[in-house]
């Protein structure tokens, strides 16, 4: 052991010689050394390679806080007196270097309203049981990843995976404010829904802000883990609604369901000074389930578009489009079916554009 320890010592020293050797007919002067440096924009006080990172990695997107407040006096068309906040983040941090690509996309919102004068819950004897004047606006958790390696230019064979949920509960407050029902129904909540997808593929990417992903074999897990619904302890319309919505039947003791199917991506990250445009589209279709046939695609269509001026101020518009074939929603007639969601956000708030 102690021959082995000394010979691989020996070997050390004498490759150290050597190189020492190869350097003893060279001479390097500082200030020579720094002006090569400078030639290459290399600050001579940082590691090399330190700033490699900005040629690999780029970070695009908007975060920032629109607030709206309405106040009506003796206003003819009525109407409730209410402010609004919404806290959002749309962002895209990517990596490439050599035949690797890397990718990750965050699109989250979350907002409140206080309205002036809403109905209360009360009992059938006037007992107040609580207020609705706070009611949740806005809620999103909208997060994708996925590794890429270039088999051909411009052409990556893709892993990827999404989670899609909210942060917090929700209640829909429409028959309630018409006095249909007592209380508010009780529709949504962390991991209720939540979708979970998992996928292999081939994307495609002509431009650096574009992209377009197609894979055959996608899996996606759909989740409905709301305890008082496994309990029982909202109403039989809440949990029902619950049930169709999400197509998973509680009754059944189960909280998740998966399917396997095909799944098609396009996202566009576009940043020119000022201006971002962020938008994604995603189609997924299952190959075998009892609820939803083959080529009838679940939607999910998010689009941003932001201007940055006066360095704190932003202007934004949001819109996210909806289709999902298993999501059971009841008109205006009382007629229950999937029907496309839209919702729209436009606002003048501070913010950030990246």
């Amino acid at each position: 052991m102690r021959k082995i320890l000394l010979v691989t010592c020996l070997f050390l020293v004498s490759t150290l010689m050597l190189n020492a050797e190869g350097f003893v007919g060279k001479t390097f002067y500082a200030p020579e050394f720094n002006q090569l440096l400078k030639k290459k924009n290399v600050d001579p006080n940082l590691p090399k390679d330190s700033t490699d990172w900005q040629k690999y990695w780029k970070l695009t997107g908007v975060v920032g806080l629109n607030l709206t407040q309405t106040s009506f006096t003796n206003w003819a068309a009525g109407g409730q007196n209410n402010a609004n906040g919404v806290l959002f983040a749309n962002l895209n941090l990517a990596y490439q270097k050599g035949l690797h690509s890397w990718e990750a996309n965050l699109i989250s919102e979350i907002g409140m309203m206080y309205t002036m004068g809403a109905r209360d819950i009360e009992t059938e004897t006037g007992v107040l049981l609580g207020k609705t004047n706070w009611r949740k606006s806005s809620d999103k958790i909208d997060f994708s990843t996925k590794y890429g390696f270039e088999f051909k230019k411009t052409w990556f064979v893709t892993v990827m995976a999404s989670f899609k949920t909210q942060f917090a509960r929700g209640k829909e407050y429409a028959k309630f404010d018409k006095g249909d029902v007592s209380k508010p129904a009780y529709i949504s909540n962390w991991m209720t829904p939540a979708y979970a997808d998992f996928s292999v593929g081939i994307d495609w990417k002509p431009k650096t802000f574009l992209s377009l992903y197609l894979s055959p074999v996608a899996g996606r897990i759909t989740a409905c883990t709301v305890p008082e619904i496994e309990r029982e302890l909202v109403s039989d319309y809440t949990v029902n609604s619950i049930r169709h919505s999400y197509g998973i039947d509680t009754t059944t003791g189960k909280a998740f369901k998966a399917d396997l199917g095909l799944t098609f991506k396009a996202q566009v990250n576009y940043t020119y000074k000022n201006l971002t445009i962020m938008t994604s589209l995603v189609l997924f279709t299952p190959y075998t389930s009892k609820h939803q046939k083959f080529g009838n695609f679940d939607v999910d269509w998010d689009f941003s578009i932001s201007y940055q001026f006066l360095k704190v101020l932003n202007v934004s518009l949001m819109t996210s489009l909806k289709y999902y074939d298993q999501v059971m929603i009841t008109d205006k007639k009382g007629n229950t079916g999937p029907r496309v969601q839209f919702k729209e956000v436009l606002g003048l708030g501070i913010g950030y554009s990246f």
